[in-house]
């Protein structure tokens, strides 16, 4: 009697062995504090540069008496310097847009001129550029002179150029828009 109740035992525990093993593993998902931690942050950090760059810009423009500045939906400033009264429509995707511009700190300290920088051409939203100067220009008639307050964001970020701009530096353009060509319109 004692050998078959230790032999219903034994059965009992290798059927529940069995009953486990048929089981499919649960896999662990990593447990990874670090990139949460990194990422609050970053973003964190990111609030606290926009924030300080807008308390600029509002200073800048306080400073700046002859021009009347408009806020963009993409978070930054601009004001006409040379208006034109004009039909022509603004830039859309695909036209070719010729313009020069010049770069300066929010202090209005030059840092490149027209003459560095030379006159660029491009297609808009068809190119890689700047997002700063890809937005720019769709203010922007032909012959209008814009001033643009841009954040870091837009320019050139968290790495400067290397030499004259810093890094998370927001910056003033003045863009002029020399020539619009419109895109041909294809019959389909």
């Amino acid at each position: 009697m004692k050998n078959l109740n230790l032999i219903f035992r034994i059965l009992l525990l290798l059927t529940f062995l069995i009953h486990l093993s048929c089981q499919n593993p649960e896999p662990r998902r990593p447990i990874n504090k670090q990139k949460k931690f990194f990422l609050k942050e970053s973003a964190k950090r990111n609030k606290n540069i926009i924030a300080i760059e807008q308390s600029l810009f509002q200073q800048a423009i306080n400073q700046e008496k002859k021009l009347s500045f408009k806020n963009s939906p993409l978070g930054f400033w601009y004001a006409y310097k040379k208006n034109i009264d004009s039909d022509e429509s603004y830039p859309q995707k695909g036209d070719l847009v010729s313009f020069k511009y010049r770069i300066e700190d929010l202090n209005g300290n030059l840092l490149y001129n027209e003459k560095n920088l030379g006159n660029v051409s491009f297609f808009v939203d068809q190119e890689d550029l700047i997002p700063a100067l890809r937005e720019g220009v769709k203010y922007l008639r032909p012959k209008e002179i814009g001033v643009f307050l841009f954040p870091s964001y837009l320019c050139f970020g968290y790495q400067g150029d290397g030499e004259k701009i810093g890094i998370n530096q927001p910056l003033r353009f003045t863009i002029e828009l020399l020539k619009l060509k419109k895109k041909l319109k294809t019959k389909k």
